[in-house]
């Protein structure tokens, strides 16, 4: 009786809500077209803890917009003003209520010459599963080239639109923090390079902080795109000798690229870079390494080295593999290609494996090993049993779709993608089902979105789940970084 009684309170609350749309709509005409709202929620799949889905109409469209969400029985909910602004609390009862369910939602709009137009009623669904993470890491950062400008490593709760700074590089002047990583979403492990003046890799483990110097006499540069094993012992990171160059002609505008690259694996326990020769070979160039989730794999692409950049568009990587014995710390000796992309005339990147191990996501462009810079770029799935491959349809878009990475549970995938505007890489989120095949994306919710990614000037990449919080203590860290007080890594010939 005392569940019943607290529903009736809330549909009464909720009915309450929709009679006090003011101004109210009058004399509206009805309009056999969906509304042209910002962010594009129309017919997507959120999980039953996603932040409300506020939105808004162009201004050129309308003033004032009433928008009411409706569940299964009496559940309801209103939004009215410039933009719908939905009550985070009645948002996440409404979801919970038709969670594996529909929320039908409607849009009455007044334009700006005072006339009501009402719009077709659109749906979105509410997944059965949700996130299974407390929220998102991410960088921010303007896209310049010259310059890193004021950017940083970032985390956002997912249920709310609540955004924290893990690090901004306003803490160390002059650097760029980048190429961060949490322990297959445990915050408590996590790691992060940073470049410039007082450039380090940082390792994290429980609090504790480790500063390394991993550049050595024997590797190209420092550590950089890391993926923790499972065990946590171990770090597989690739060093990159990275150019950028311009093009001369509209719409490609920048060109990165490697001329050289390499794969280790950093033993936390040790400091040593264990460095096999199969993953630093002179002939090919190794990067984006990834553990699977079980740790008895390492992927890894590689591609032929060719005189660059004359030769860039020559560049192609392929998916390859290699076994991997945590209690020796060393790798197979074979290298087993998985996704032979140079012979489709593409270049493939950015493996992320899923955490059942079913699943290969990467990026496919014409070549390169920056797909972030590249309109063609798509995601692609690799079954990693049948060893079939397939793009992503339903994910992909007429532009830039690159930096990919699995939620916790493996159901829901976020990636980033220039589909807005052609310019910055925004973040979105879809879900991906067991045959391979994803929902309709949808744009990472925020308070007023049309302000805030109408004029906020950063991009977002390397997005990754956490399952909490990442805990860093900016003020003694970036002491720390400035000391210069570094832990010099190690060679281990392990192979």
């Amino acid at each position: 009786m005392k569940h019943k009684h607290s529903i009736s309170v809330f549909c009464l609350l909720t009915v309450l809500a929709v009679a006090s749309c003011s101004p109210r709509p009058h004399d509206a005409r009805q309009s056999s077209q969906l509304p042209p709202i910002f962010p594009d929620y129309v017919d997507v799949t959120v999980p039953v803890d996603v932040a409300p889905l506020h939105f808004s109409l162009p201004d050129s469209v309308a003033d004032y917009i009433c928008a009411e969400a409706r569940g299964k029985g009496a559940v309801a909910m209103e939004a009215a003003g410039r933009w719908a602004d939905f009550d985070d609390e009645q948002w996440h009862r409404l979801l919970a209520t038709n969670k594996g369910g529909d929320i039908t939602m409607s849009v009455t709009a007044r334009r700006p010459d005072g006339q009501w137009v009402r719009y077709r009623d659109f749906v979105i669904h509410v997944a059965a599963d949700s996130l299974g993470a407390w929220g998102l890491t991410y960088r921010r950062i303007a896209p310049g080239y010259e310059s890193f400008g004021t950017m940083g490593l970032y985390q956002r709760e997912f249920s709310s639109c609540n955004e924290y700074a893990i690090i901004e590089n306003t803490a160390v002047p002059s650097s760029c923090v980048n190429c961060h990583a949490a322990r297959g979403g445990d915050p408590s492990a996590f790691t992060f390079h940073v470049r410039g003046a007082h450039g380090a890799t940082l390792v994290q483990i429980d609090g504790n902080r480790e500063w390394l110097s991993t550049k050595t006499d024997s590797t190209l540069a420092s550590c950089v795109y890391p993926s923790w094993h499972p065990s946590g012992r171990y770090i597989a990171y690739s060093t990159n000798l990275t150019h950028q160059a311009f093009h001369e002609v509209a719409p490609s505008v920048l060109e990165v690229f490697d001329t050289g690259s390499n794969v280790q694996i950093y033993d936390t326990q040790t400091h040593a870079l264990i460095v096999p020769p199969q993953l630093a070979t002179d002939e090919w160039m190794e990067t984006y390494p990834a553990f699977s989730a079980d740790g008895h794999t390492l992927y890894f692409c590689t591609a032929r080295r060719q005189p660059v950049p004359d030769g860039l568009t020559e560049v192609r990587y392929n998916l390859c593999s290699v076994s991997f014995d945590a209690s020796t710390g060393t790798v197979g000796a074979q290298v087993d290609t998985l996704f032979d992309a140079e012979s489709r005339g593409l270049s493939a990147v950015h493996p992320r494996p899923s955490p059942d191990g079913h699943w290969l996501l990467f990026t496919t462009a014409d070549y390169g090993c920056f797909p972030i810079w590249h309109d063609e770029s798509e995601q692609w799935l690799l079954d990693l049993h049948s060893g079939e491959a397939h793009p992503l349809a339903e994910a992909n878009s007429p532009l830039a779709d690159s930096y990919h990475n699995w939620s916790p549970g493996g159901n829901w995938m976020v990636f980033t993608s220039r589909r807005a505007d052609g310019r910055y890489s925004w973040l979105y989120l879809c879900r991906v089902d067991a045959d391979g095949h994803a929902t309709k994306p949808f744009l990472l919710p925020q308070r007023d979105p049309a302000t805030y990614y109408g004029t906020a000037l950063w991009s977002f990449n390397t997005p990754d789940f956490t399952t909490g919080r990442v805990e860093f203590d900016v003020g003694a860290g970036a002491r720390e970084l400035v000391s210069d007080e570094r832990i010099q890594v190690s060679m281990s010939r392990r192979h």
